[in-house]
C-alpha cells in the first residue's frame, strides 16, 4: 500500500502557515499546531502510503477475471510503474462542531534542529545515527520546523556523485523528478528514467535526461540496469517508484553494485496479488515484508537500501515517534529521548499507548461528477485495487481480548500481525481525524501496520510483554468510496475505465493524514499533515495533496540515505525521524497535534443491541464495524 500515484511535480517549499481551526468533532479536543511539513511517496503508479499496482497485470482482482482498461488520462502503468500513496485529506469544510466539542488550544512548538549546511556526498557523507541521541525530549506537544526553503531559494540537501536511475514515471515519478532537481546536485548527463509507457517521456527528455521505454522483468532487469549503474565514477542512486517490479530483486542488485536504493513499497513481480492458487497468508504484506527481513538478516550492513519510504508506509512511522514524545511529555512521563529500538518500545509501553491508527481522510473533490462504470481516485487506481483485494491486516496488540472469527495468525517470522480472511477495501473500522471527527475508514493492508507493531514490541525473553495494535483506517476521496461501492456491489468486478484525478481536475479539498495514538492517560492524540490541494499547487506543480505527501517523503529518505550510505537494508521506523521530518515539513501544509475524548463507544449502542466491550473502549471488538 505504499506505491505511488500517477502524477505530481515539484512544489515550492511553503512558508509555515498557521493551520485553520479544524471543525470540532464530538468529544473535547485540544489542538496543537506545528509548522507545515511534507511527505514523500512512490512514483510511476505507486502511491505514497499506498502500494499502487499496475492495471496491466493486476487488472481485476480475483473477483473479476477481466482486466480493467486504463483511461487515456491515467494510463495503467505496467510492470515498471508504482502508484502513489494516498493521504488523509484535511477537509476544508467547516461543519458545525458536535455539542461536546470544546475550543481547541494551540500550543507553541519547539523548533526542530537545523539541517546541516553542507550537502551530503554519496559515499563519504557524514553519518547520522538512526535517532538524534543528543536531542532532549521536547516539552511541548508539537514542534515547529526550521525555516523552510522556497522554490525561489531551494535548499540543496546533498550530492549524488554517480548515475541516477528513476524507475516509474507515473504521478509519483512525475512529482518526484522536479523535487530531486530542486534538492540535489548531480550530473544531468547521467540521469535515466525507465518506464514501459512513454506517454510522458517528453517531461524527461525536455530536461535533458535519458528516457528508456522498457518494462523490467525477472529476466531482463540485471541486463537493463547494470550498464546504467556502473558507467562512470561515483555512487549511483536508484529511485524505484514503479509497480510490478520486485523491490527485493532490485534491492539485491543495487547493494551488489554498491548503489543506493529507495522505494515506497515492497512490490512483487506481476501475479502476486491476484494469484488464485496462493493462500491468503501468502498474499499478505506480512509475507512480502518477511522476504526483505530474511535478506537483511542474511546480509546485514552494506550499502543502504531504504524500504517503504513514501507517505504511508514511510512518513507515518516518523510521525508516530514525534506523537509518542508529545504524549509522553504531556502525560508527565519521565524519559530521555530514546536512542534505540528497545528504548522506543519501552517508552510506548510506559506511556500507556494501546494502539495506533494510521488515520486518514481525503476530502479532495472533483470538478465533474463521476460517471457510472468508472473507478476514480486521487492516486493510482491500480495500486488501490491491488492492496484493497489483499486480506485486511493489522499489527496485533497485547491488550486485545477478542478476535474476529475469520482472523488468522501468521505461523512464521516476527508474528507481529494477523490478517482477516476478507479484502481490506471491504472491511471498515471506526476512527477519528480532526476535521471530520469520528468516521469510518477501510482497514486496507499496509506495511507500516506490521512494521510499527513490530518495532514497538517489548520482549521479556522469548515472551512478548507489550505490543501495540496498529492498522490503517483510510477514508479515500468520496469518488473512490462510490467506486468501491459499485465494485463490490458487482461481486468484485472492476470497472472498465480507471481514472486518476489530476490536480487540474480537482475543485478543492485536502488530504488529512496522521497517526492516532490511543489508550493513554489523555485518551487519544492525532498528529499529522493537513495538506490542501490549493496549498499543494503553490508548493509544486502537477501534484495533488496526496501525491505531494508521498514525493516529499521520498526526498527525505534520499537525503537520509546519502548521509548514511552504509546502513544496510532499513525501514523508515529505524531512521532519524527528526531529520526526515525536517526535510519534509515544507511540503506538508499544516502539521498539528490534537487530543480528543472520542472513543469507539461514543453514542453506542443506539437503537440496536451490539456486542461491545464497555470496560475497555479501545478493544478491536469495538473498532471493527460488524
Amino acid at each position: 500500500m505504499t506505491d505511488e500515484t500517477n502524477g505530481g511535480a515539484p512544489k515550492q517549499a511553503a512558508k509555515t502557515t498557521t493551520p485553520e481551526p479544524a471543525r470540532k468533532p464530538a468529544g473535547r479536543t485540544v489542538a496543537k499546531s506545528a509548522a507545515a511539513k511534507p511527505v514523500a511517496a512512490g512514483s510511476s503508479s505507486a502511491k505514497p502510503a499506498r502500494t499502487a499496482k499496475s492495471a496491466t497485470t493486476r487488472a481485476a482482482a480475483k473477483p473479476s477475471a477481466r482486466k480493467p482498461a486504463a483511461t487515456k488520462a491515467q494510463a495503467a502503468r505496467p510492470a515498471t510503474t508504482k502508484p502513489a500513496a494516498s493521504k488523509p485529506a484535511a477537509a476544508k469544510q467547516t461543519a458545525a462542531a458536535a455539542s461536546k466539542t470544546v475550543a481547541e488550544k494551540t500550543v507553541a512548538v519547539k523548533p526542530a534542529p537545523k539541517a546541516p549546511a553542507k550537502p551530503a556526498a554519496a559515499k563519504k557523507a557524514p553519518r547520522r545515527k538512526a535517532q538524534t541521541a543528543k536531542s532532549p525530549a521536547p516539552k511541548t506537544a508539537a514542534r515547529k520546523a526550521s525555516a523552510p526553503s522556497s522554490a525561489k531559494d531551494p535548499q540543496i540537501h546533498g550530492t549524488i556523485t554517480g548515475p541516477v536511475v528513476m524507475i516509474g514515471l507515473g504521478s509519483i515519478g512525475k512529482g518526484t523528478l522536479p523535487l530531486i532537481e530542486r534538492h540535489f546536485e548531480f550530473d544531468k548527463s547521467r540521469v535515466t528514467v525507465i518506464d514501459p509507457v512513454d506517454t510522458d517521456a517528453k517531461l524527461v527528455t525536455d530536461r535533458g535526461y535519458r528516457f528508456e521505454k522498457v518494462a523490467l522483468t525477472p529476466e531482463n532487469h540485471r541486463d537493463v540496469l547494470t550498464p546504467l549503474l556502473t558507467e562512470g565514477e561515483g555512487q549511483g542512486f536508484v529511485v524505484n517508484l514503479s509497480v510490478d517490479t520486485s523491490s527485493l530483486d532490485l534491492m539485491k542488485l543495487c547493494r551488489k553494485l554498491g548503489v543506493l536504493y529507495i522505494d515506497t513499497v515492497i512490490e512483487p513481480w506481476p501475479g502476486f496479488y491476484f494469484d488464485d492458487k496462493a493462500s491468503a497468508a501468502d498474499r499478505t504484506n506480512y509475507a512480502l515484508r518477511e522476504s526483505v527481513r530474511r535478506e537483511k538478516k542474511k546480509k546485514p550492513g552494506g550499502t543502504t537500501a531504504v524500504s517503504c519510504c513514501g507517505a504511508n508506509p514511510g512518513m507515518v512511522s516518523w510521525l508516530v515517534k514525534q506523537a509518542l514524545v508529545d504524549v509522553a511529555t504531556e502525560t508527565g512521563v519521565k524519559f530521555k529521548e530514546p536512542k534505540s529500538r528497545k528504548d522506543w518500545a519501552k517508552l510506548m509501553k510506559k506511556t500507556g499507548v494501546k494502539g495506533i491508527h494510521i488515520a486518514e481522510r481525503d476530502t479532495q473533490r472533483a470538478k465533474a461528477p463521476k460517471p457510472a462504470g468508472e473507478f476514480w481516485n486521487t492516486w493510482s487506481v491500480e495500486g488501490f485495487l491491488s492492496e484493497g483485494f489483499q486480506p485486511a491486516e493489522l499489527g496485533w496488540g497485547t491488550h486485545e481480548k477478542w478476535k474476529p472469527a475469520n482472523a488468522r495468525q501468521q505461523k512464521k517470522g516476527c508474528k507481529a500481525a494477523i490478517y482477516l480472511e476478507q479484502p481490506g477495501a471491504n472491511t471498515r473500522v471506526r476512527t477519528w481525524c480532526p476535521t471530520p471527527g469520528p468516521q469510518y475508514g477501510f482497514l486496507v493492508t499496509h506495511n507500516e501496520a506490521i512494521s510499527i507493531a513490530d518495532y514497538f514490541t517489548v520482549q521479556d525473553g522469548k515472551k512478548v510483554a507489550f505490543r501495540p495494535t496498529c492498522h490503517y483506517a483510510y477514508h479515500p476521496a468520496n469518488v473512490a468510496v462510490l467506486s468501491l461501492h459499485e465494485l463490490f456491489g458487482s461481486a468484485g468486478k472492476v470497472q472498465d475505465k480507471l481514472h486518476v484525478l489530476e490536480e487540474s481536475e480537482l475543485q478543492d479539498g485536502a488530504d488529512e493524514l496522521g497517526v492516532l495514538l490511543y489508550g493513554h492517560r489523555k485518551n487519544a492524540y492525532w498528529y499529522g499533515s493537513q495538506l490542501s490541494v490549493e496549498e499543494a499547487r503553490k508548493l509544486a506543480p502537477h501534484q495533488n495533496a496526496t501525491g505531494l505527501q508521498v514525493t516529499s517523503a521520498v526526498i527525505a529518505g534520499m537525503v537520509w540515505a546519502l548521509e548514511n550510505p552504509d546502513s544496510g537494508i532499513v525501514e523508515t521506523d529505524e531512521m532519524d525521524y527528526r531529520r526526515c521530518l525536517e526535510i519534509q515539513r515544507p511540503y506538508l501544509g499544516p502539521v498539528r497535534g490534537t487530543y480528543t475524548d472520542w472513543t469507539p463507544l461514543e453514542g453506542r449502542p443506539g437503537f440496536y443491541k451490539e456486542d461491545l466491550d464497555t470496560k475497555d473502549p479501545w478493544q478491536f471488538r469495538n473498532i471493527l464495524v460488524r
